[in-house]
């Protein structure tokens, strides 16, 4: 309790710093730049890296150094603090600070004068942003980006904090230059502090194991959580609305497997308001990063790799279960944005769209009436009604986002137009606006290819696969497979990221964790035995580089940083410790590996505290806790045919179930005695032992009933929702 008060004493001192004014510093000289370029007044350091982030800061007057053991090492030679920024290309915050403060001779010499300053793609360097975001929350209780961090020469942080405007971020960084060199010895008792604080995070992310017990447990999650469902918009309660595809995922298997009435009408509200809403891009698909308020109407306007990725997938198993065509039309529509817009000049896709155009956010993306009254001729009215365009739905400044206020069919019938008429109509806008849109200046692209986003990427595709039988889609998700085997795979080794000339090694538990699960999936897809081979690999050095005693796994392979990060909770990715367990288990089944399948129930055993308090934050352990308290199924298809009906098994969403086959006879374990007289068979199975093999889905699904997957019924085997 003492040392506690003792580091809020010390929070509230360093605050009140920070937000002091501060005298103007001399001018800064072009001569205290090492590196100069012809072209540019300055150049520094960052001139050498390929990431579009840190390239963009490469000639700004401040000394900028990439994050480096030679960057530290020289903060400690010269015993002076390091100033550390955190961002990502797409950032548009990043933007605004850059342009006010970065840019700014006054601050910059400020900046050389009194720190070794030191730029950081969060993108490329996820352990470090990390690490330093849950110092922010801890001071804050937020975090965001840019993250500003001030750190000693050990890079233990003093100050954390995210955009501010120039006259704050001049009162800041005066103001803790002049108490590093007046009360050092202060500074450094609150660096230990607070770094005591992170490292206490981590420890405390993994909970002791726990005996499990029935489906109460999940529905209390549920319960909890539900007082925070957004009855009007779907989503949560806030004054912001992420997407969140993992806890809308568990959701939807939750729903299925409990039959929870009240589960699957809101996630059915949230996934329909979503498309309705400006955050989905109704003209050329995909998905903004998420909404400024409470409707879905205004998003920030940046499309990431991995939201859309995930979004795929979920729309993907949402077709599969409902059987709505808007939910097909919505992954197609965002598969055909990921192919058009994101996908790179090798292969591979790429990791972000920027929110601004030429310093402008959303300048792509919106309208005036005026313009769309000269587009669309006699049409506007009719387009303005579909598209909420009138006065009180004005974004600002005479803007207008494209957002429906009503499903397509109740729009038919208010208008007294049939619903066919009406998408060949949105067919016909469409068009018109995309050629218009196109006219204007795109936004820029950070064209890194990161693997763990592009894993999940594959994952798309074979969910959309699974819902159309479309090979098409099963052919993206080979293709980029092997792109990134080509690429950012060498010597048994993955790297993080990808881009022509780039020098990164570093590669982090997500990235060996989504690949093993996306190779895995591809042998779900294809029966090919080289893709499961290859998912045994990633998961075995993933095991070697990553596992820590605690039966959890690392973020990153040396513990060179600050603290240890053992992250469990979801972010903007799934928990990639959540995915590991996953892996366990499906390679546990796959091959009676009992040491697996311990593993991973010993790694959900230990979340079910974290699973009962916050499910929403860990929607990946959430589905695989589903796991251990519903049936969970081997459904084995062998035979020449077993290719076909593993195909058409797969339309159906069936949650908790390990969907394999084999043409020809397979030694593994799974497969052993299963093929018959050379004739097709399904083989429903729990826990090693089968019941008796049938030959049509009819039949399996009537099996499945029996066994208590409880999403089926006998006489319809479908979902009685």
């Amino acid at each position: 309790m003492k040392s506690t008060s003792r580091f809020l004493m010390l929070v509230c001192l360093f605050s009140f710093l920070s937000c002091k004014n501060s005298r103007p510093e001399k001018e800064i000289k072009k001569e205290d730049n090492e590196l100069l370029s012809n072209d540019f007044e300055y150049t520094n350091e960052l001139i050498a890296e390929t990431s579009p982030y840190l390239l963009q800061h490469a000639h700004n007057p401040v000394n900028w150094k990439p994050w480096s053991d030679k960057a530290f090492t020289l903060a400690k030679e010269k015993n002076s603090l390091i100033l550390l920024s955190i961002g990502y290309s797409t950032c548009h915050w990043c933007h605004v600070m850059e342009e006010e403060s970065f840019e700014d001779i006054e601050v910059a010499q400020m900046m050389n004068d009194n720190f070794i300053s030191i730029k950081v793609d969060r993108e490329e360097r996820p352990d470090v942003d990390i690490v330093y975001q849950t110092a922010l929350e801890l001071v804050q209780e937020s975090g965001g980006w840019p993250l500003n961090a001030i750190l000693l020469p050990n890079g233990k942080p003093v100050y954390l904090g995210t955009y501010h405007d120039k006259e704050t971020w001049k009162s800041i960084i005066s103001k803790f230059s002049l108490e590093y060199k007046n009360n050092p010895e202060k500074m450094e008792e609150y660096a230990k502090l607070l770094t005591s604080g992170i490292q206490d995070v981590y420890s405390g992310s993994v909970g002791s194991n726990e005996a499990f017990t029935d489906t109460n447990t999940i529905h209390e999650g549920i319960s909890k959580w539900s007082k925070q469902w957004d009855s009007d918009w779907g989503g949560d309660v806030g004054g912001q609305k992420f997407i969140n595809p993992s806890k809308l995922n568990f959701l939807l298997n939750y729903a299925f497997l409990s039959k929870d009435m009240k589960a699957k009408d809101h996630l059915r509200k949230t996934l329909d308001a979503i498309l309705l809403g400006g955050i989905h891009d109704h003209l050329g698909g995909g998905f903004f990063r998420y909404s400024t308020d409470g409707q879905w109407k205004i998003p920030h306007f940046e499309k990431m790799l991995y939201d859309n990725a995930q979004i795929l997938s979920l729309y993907a198993k949402a077709y599969r279960a409902f059987k709505d065509p808007k939910y097909l039309k919505a992954l197609e529509t965002t598969l055909n944005f990921i192919e058009r817009d994101m996908k790179g000049d090798q292969g591979g896709y790429i990791s972000a769209l920027d929110a601004d155009t030429n310093g402008v956010e959303g300048a792509f993306y919106v309208w005036e009436e005026e313009e769309l009254r000269f587009q669309l001729g006699d049409d506007f009215d009719l387009f303005s009604r579909f598209y909420s365009i009138q006065k009180e739905e004005e974004w600002e400044n005479g803007k207008y986002i494209l957002v429906k206020r009503s499903a397509d069919k109740e729009f038919s019938n208010a208008h007294s137009i049939s619903e066919s008429e009406l998408m060949e109509y949105s067919e016909k806008w469409k068009e018109i606006l995309l050629k218009a849109r196109q006219t204007r200046v795109e936004p820029k692209k950070d064209d890194k290819i990161i693997t763990s986003w592009n894993a999940i990427l594959i994952d798309g595709f074979i969910e959309a696969y699974k819902a159309t039988s479309k090979e098409t889609y099963l052919t993206k998700a080979r293709s980029t497979f092997q792109f990134l085997l080509n690429h950012n795979y060498k010597n048994e080794q993955l790297v993080h990221s990808y881009k022509e000339g780039s020098k990164q090694k570093e590669v982090f538990l997500e990235d060996y964790a989504f690949m093993a699960k996306t190779a895995l999936n591809l042998y779900e897809s294809t029966f090919e035995l080289d893709y499961l081979e290859l998912a045994k690999k990633f998961n075995n050095t993933a095991l070697e580089k990553f596992s820590d005693e605690s039966g959890f796994f690392s973020f990153n392979e040396k513990n060179e940083l600050i603290a240890k990060i053992i992250s469990t909770a979801d972010g903007v990715l799934p928990s990639a410790n959540a995915i590991m367990a996953h892996n366990l288990l499906k390679l546990g089944h796959l091959d009676y590996n009992q040491q697996f399948l311990n593993s991973s129930r010993k790694m959900i055993s230990s979340m079910i505290t974290s699973i009962v308090e916050e499910v929403q934050n860990y929607g990946q352990w959430g589905s695989l806790m589903l796991t251990e308290t519903y049936p969970y199924f081997e459904i084995v298809v062998v035979g020449p045919n077993a290719r076909k009906i593993s195909v058409e098994l797969n339309t159906y969403f069936i949650p908790n179930a390990l969907i394999v086959g084999s043409e020809v006879p397979n030694e593994s374990p799974l497969f052993q005695g299963r093929f018959l007289n050379n004739e097709t068979y399904i083989y429903i199975c729990q826990n090693r032992t089968c019941k008796l093999p049938v030959q049509t889905i009819e039949e399996a699904l009537v099996q499945l009933s029996e066994l208590g997957s409880y999403g089926w019924t006998q006489k319809r085997g479908l979902l009685p929702f």
